[in-house]
C-alpha cells in the first residue's frame, strides 16, 4: 500500500508511522519504488503515481529506518537524443542518506548491452539489482551538538589527509579503528594534530563513492575517492559497521580538539563515467538533466573533468542538489568548510567559465554556507579551465604556482627568485585585483596530487608503474630533485641535503602571506617511493608511514618550531596585503625586499639572484604588529652567503628564530648574519617573549 505523499523534501523522510519518498525527474514515464530485505532480495515494489511537477512521490506507512531501497525509473531509451531510462536497472537515490552494499563489475549494471560499443547502443534488459547498492532508509536525528571552530583564516593552517591512508598504519590505533572514521578520532591522531598546531582538518572525499572498472579487473581500488554516485551518503567502507553518524562523532572529537573540519567535495562528475559507463544513479534518473551533453551530439558527454562526464550546474535542480548536499554536511555533519574538486565546472556554461554563475551566487546567498570556508581547486582539463584567480571574492584557492615556484628555486632553476618573491608576498600578482588578501591564497608545496615532500628532494621521474597504466598516469612535470641518486641511498651528504631541502620547502610555506596547507605525513618523511598518483594505492604505498616520528624526531621538532613561529609571528600572516609604502619610526617599511649586500634589489637583479632577503616590519598603529620586525633569508645558492642588514634595520639586536641550516650573526646582530648555502632563515627583533632559537 502506498499514498500520496508530499513533494518535499526529496529522498526518503522517515517519521514514527512510515516514509515518504520523493524524486525528481523531468523526463520519466513512470517511477517505481523497490523494496529489497536485508540479502538483497526485492520484496515490495510500488508505483510512485503521485507527480508535482517533476518531483514523483508517495508514502509507504510502516516503512521502518533501515529499510533498503531503490528506483526503477520508466520512460524512452533513445541515447542518441539523451535518453537512458531503463526500468532493468535499479538506481541510487541522489538524496539517500545511506548507501549499503556492494558493487559489482557485472554486465547487468550497463544499460546498453556490454557487448555492444557502436555508435546505436542497444538496451539491456538484465536486472542490476543484484550487482548495486541499495539506498537505506534513516531516521535522521542530528547528534547533540558541539561547539564548532571558527578559526580566522589568517590564523589557519590546513593539513590534508585521507580517512582511510591516515590511520592504516598507525601502531598505536586498534585494528578495529584503523581506516575509518573512529581512526581520525583517536586520542594518538588528534594529540599528533594538535602537537603539531595545525588549525585544520582537510579530509580527501567521505562521499559514497565505486572502484573504476579498470583497477578492478587490475585487483586495485579507488584510494582517493573522486568517483562519488551520491553527495549525502558516507562512504561504507568508512563507517566500519557504525551508523552514518560515526562522521559526526568524529567531528565532534576533533571540534573538541580545537579544530576545524574541511570536507574535500567533488559536484564535478559522477562515477556513473562517459556513454559507456554503468548506470547507477543519475543517468537513468535523467540523463539530460544531470550532466552535460554535446549540444550538436546529445548521446555523447561533455568532459570537462577528464572522469567522462560532467555535472549540469546550469539546471536549477542540480544546483539545489549540490546545495543541499552542503547544507547537509554543514548543518547535520556540523563541518566548517569545503574544499571543492574541480571547483571551475560549478562556474561552467556553454560559453566557458563564469565567476558570476547562479551557482556561486546561490552558495553566497545561502544563510547557512555563506557562514562556512570555502576553498575552490580553480582549475579543470575543459578548455579554459585554468581560473587561478578568477573565482569569487568570498573564496579562496588552491595556488599550484606556490608549489611549482617553490620547488624551482630550490632546485636550482635560474630565473625564479622574482616569482618566488610573488608568492611569498601571498600573490598579489594573483589575488589583488579581485579586492581578495593574501589568505585567499592556499599555499601548499605538496598535496594528495603528485610527490609527497619527501619524494620530491628524492626523485626526478614518476614511479607510478604498480598503477598499471605504463607509467604514463601522473603529473609528468613535477619540478623535483633527486639530490644525485633517484629513490633511496645510503650516501650521507644526498640524505642530508634531502633533509635540508625538506626544511627549505616547508619554512617556504609557513613563512610567506597566504594560507598555507601541509599534505599529512610531509613533517616526518612520509613517503611513497616515487608514485606521483597514489589514487589506486590502498596499500603500504598510499597508506601513511609512521616510522618517520621515531626515525627523526628532530626534523618533526623543526616543523612544529616553524608552525609555532608563524602563529606567534602576526607579521607573517597578514590579512591585507602590504607593497613598502608605510614606515614605522625606526624608519623601517611595512614590507622590503634586498640583496643578500643589504641594497634593494633592481628589477635586473631578481632574474639573476638565487639569494634574497625580505624584511618586513609592524606599524605603530596596527596593534597586532607593533614594534615587530622580522627578516627572512633565502639561499638556493651553493655557497655560503652573508646577508647584511640595510642601514635602516635598527632595533635592539635580531634574534635567529628559525633556520634550516648553519646561520651566525657576524660582529652584531644589527649587521651582518652568515647563513649556510641552501638554506632559509627568519629573524626577529628581540621581543620580550621570544621563543628560543631552534636548529634544524
Amino acid at each position: 500500500m502506498i499514498e500520496t505523499g508530499c513533494p518535499a523534501p526529496l529522498g526518503a523522510s522517515s517519521d514514527s508511522n512510515g516514509a515518504n519518498f520523493a524524486l525528481f525527474s523531468t523526463a520519466a514515464e513512470s517511477v517505481e519504488l523497490c523494496f529489497f530485505d536485508p540479502k538483497g532480495n526485492q520484496t515490495d515494489r510500488f508505483d510512485l503515481a503521485a507527480r508535482s511537477g517533476d518531483i514523483w512521490h508517495g508514502y509507504v506507512p510502516d516503512c521502518l529506518p533501515d529499510q533498503a531501497y531503490g528506483y526503477r525509473v520508466h520512460g524512452h531509451y533513445a541515447p542518441e537524443r539523451g535518453l537512458r531510462f531503463n526500468p532493468a536497472k535499479l538506481l541510487v537515490d541522489p538524496y539517500a542518506r545511506k548507501i549499503a552494499g556492494r558493487f559489482d563489475w557485472n554486465p547487468a549494471v550497463f544499460d546498453f548491452e556490454p557487448d555492444n560499443t557502436a555508435r546505436e547502443l542497444r538496451i539491456n534488459h538484465l536486472d542490476s539489482a543484484p550487482y548495486v547498492p541499495k539506498s537505506v532508509v534513516v531516521s535522521e536525528t542530528k547528534a547533540a551538538a558541539a561547539t564548532r571552530q571558527s578559526i580566522p583564516w589568517a590564523e589557519m593552517i590546513i593539513y590534508e589527509a585521507n580517512v582511510r591512508g591516515f590511520t592504516m598504519n598507525h601502531r598505536g590505533i586498534p585494528a578495529s579503528e584503523r581506516g575509518v572514521f573512529r581512526g581520525m578520532r583517536n586520542r594518538q591522531i588528534l594529540q599528533h594534530l594538535k602537537s603539531l598546531g595545525i588549525t585544520s582538518i582537510e579530509l580527501m572525499p567521505v562521499h559514497a563513492f565505486i572502484d573504476e572498472q579498470h583497477l578492478d579487473r587490475r585487483g586495485l581500488r579507488n584510494f582517493w575517492g573522486y568517483n562519488s554516485i551520491n553527495f549525502f551518503a558516507p562512504a561504507e567502507r568508512y563507517l566500519g559497521g557504525d551508523s552514518i553518524f560515526a562522521f559526526r562523532e568524529m567531528v565532534d572529537s576533533i571540534h573538541d580538539a580545537g579544530l576545524e573540519v574541511i570536507l574535500d567535495v567533488v559536484y564535478n562528475h559522477s562515477g556513473e563515467g562517459n556513454r559507456y559507463g554503468p548506470t547507477l544513479s543519475f543517468r537513468g534518473i535523467d540523463n539530460q538533466c544531470y550532466y552535460r551533453l554535446a549540444p550538436d551530439n546529445p548521446g555523447e558527454y561533455i568532459n570537462d573533468t577528464g572522469c567522462g562526464n560532467t555535472i549540469n550546474t546550469d539546471h536549477p535542480a542540480v544546483r539545489n542538489l549540490i546545495l543541499d548536499s552542503l547544507r547537509y554536511w554543514a548543518e547535520t555533519m556540523d563541518v566548517d568548510g569545503f574544499r571543492f574538486d574541480l571547483a571551475t565546472v560549478l562556474g561552467r556554461r556553454r560559453e566557458g567559465f563564469d565567476r558570476e554563475h547562479p551557482m556561486f551566487e546561490a552558495i553566497a546567498a545561502d544563510a547557512v554556507l555563506k557562514n562556512r570556508k570555502l576553498i575552490a581547486e580553480p582549475w579543470d582539463p575543459g578548455p579554459g579551465g585554468y581560473q587561478v584567480g578568477a573565482f569569487p571574492r568570498d573564496w579562496a584557492e588552491w595556488n599550484d604556482r606556490f608549489r611549482d615556484t617553490a620547488r624551482k628555486f630550490w632546485r636550482g632553476d635560474p630565473g625564479q627568485a622574482g616569482e618566488l618573491a610573488k608568492r611569498l608576498h601571498g600573490s598579489s600578482d594573483i589575488f589583488e585585483a579581485s579586492d581578495r588578501g593574501p589568505t585567499a591564497s592556499i599555499n601548499f608545496v605538496s598535496s594528495h596530487d603528485g610527490f609527497t615532500l619527501a619524494d620530491t628532494v628524492s626523485y626526478e621521474a614518476r614511479h607510478n608503474h604498480a598503477n598499471g597504466e605504463g607509467n604514463r598516469d601522473g603529473h609528468s612535470h613535477n619540478y623535483s630533485c633527486n639530490h644525485g641518486v633517484e629513490g633511496e641511498t645510503d650516501d650521507p651528504d644526498i640524505k642530508a641535503l634531502r633533509r635540508r631541502q625538506r626544511l627549505n620547502l616547508l619554512a617556504t610555506l609557513l613563512l610567506s602571506q597566504g594560507t598555507p596547507m601541509l599534505l599529512g605525513g610531509d613533517e616526518f618523511g612520509n613517503s611513497q617511493g616515487g608514485n606521483n598518483n597514489a589514487y589506486a594505492q590502498d596499500n603500504e604505498t598510499g597508506w601513511t608511514d609512521w616510522s618517520g616520528l621515531n626515525s627523526d624526531p628532530e626534523f618533526l621538532q623543526s616543523v612544529i618550531d616553524l608552525v609555532a613561529l608563524r602563529r606567534d609571528t602576526p607579521l607573517l600572516r597578514q590579512p591585507a596585503y602590504v607593497h613598502g609604502l608605510q614606515s614605522n619610526s625606526d624608519g623601517m617599511r611595512d614590507i622590503e625586499w634586498r640583496s643578500a649586500n643589504g641594497q634593494l634589489l633592481s628589477e635586473a637583479d631578481w632574474h639573476q639572484t638565487r639569494t634574497f632577503s625580505v624584511f618586513m616590519a609592524g606599524m605603530l598603529e596596527e596593534e597586532a604588529t607593533a614594534g615587530q620586525a622580522i627578516a627572512l633569508f633565502f639561499n638556493a645558492s651553493d655557497e655560503e652567503v652573508e646577508f647584511r642588514l640595510p642601514f635602516n634595520a635598527p632595533g635592539t639586536g635580531w634574534q635567529l628564530a628559525f633556520s634550516s641550516g648553519e646561520c651566525a650573526c657576524l660582529a652584531s646582530p644589527d649587521s651582518a648574519w652568515k647563513l649556510d648555502r641552501q638554506s632559509a632563515a627568519c629573524l626577529r627583533r628581540n621581543l620580550s617573549g621570544t621563543p628560543p632559537v631552534r636548529r634544524a
